[in-house]
């Protein structure tokens, strides 16, 4: 079996586009993202009479926050937008477009998030006995996930 073909997780890019439209040059490189699903939320509906199956119909789609894990960065336009969120509760919804990458660094794949606002921003634990990087995490909500195949 041949695996050439097979998309590996380690090379990706996070892009924000500010109004919706022009990137962000500098918040593009996360250690990790997560939140990349969706789910289609059922009803189910007993039909008079039949008691060998229930009909499952689709009442809405409902998606996870996008969680994405960097070290700390100084001087970032991503952290003032979400100091002025979680502070003076004003928002700017984005679009965010996560882009998984061959070894060339051609999106393979992508996933755009649409209208995208801060809902959580933490910051690892310090601790003096050991030396490891601050890592800021950053949750975000948002309205819909259009799935991009290449």
């Amino acid at each position: 079996m041949l695996y050439n073909d097979l998309v590996l997780g380690f090379r990706f890019g996070v892009f924000f586009f500010a109004g919706g439209l022009i990137p962000n040059p500098l918040d593009i490189r996360f250690q990790k993202v997560s939140g990349l699903r969706g789910t289609v939320k059922t009803r189910e509906l007993n039909e008079g009479g039949q008691n060998l199956y229930t009909h499952k119909l689709p009442e809405r789609i409902s998606y996870e926050n996008l969680v994405l894990e960097r070290g700390m960065v100084v001087g970032s336009p991503l952290n003032i937008e979400f100091n002025v969120a979680l502070t003076t509760f004003k928002f700017a919804p984005s679009n965010v477009l996560v882009t998984v990458l061959s070894e060339s660094s051609v999106p393979l794949g992508a996933w755009l998030f649409i209208k995208a606002y801060p809902v959580r921003w933490s910051t690892s634990d310090l601790d003096a006995s050991q030396s490891s990087v601050v890592i800021d995490t950053m949750e975000l909500a948002y309205t819909r996930m259009q799935i991009l195949r290449i």
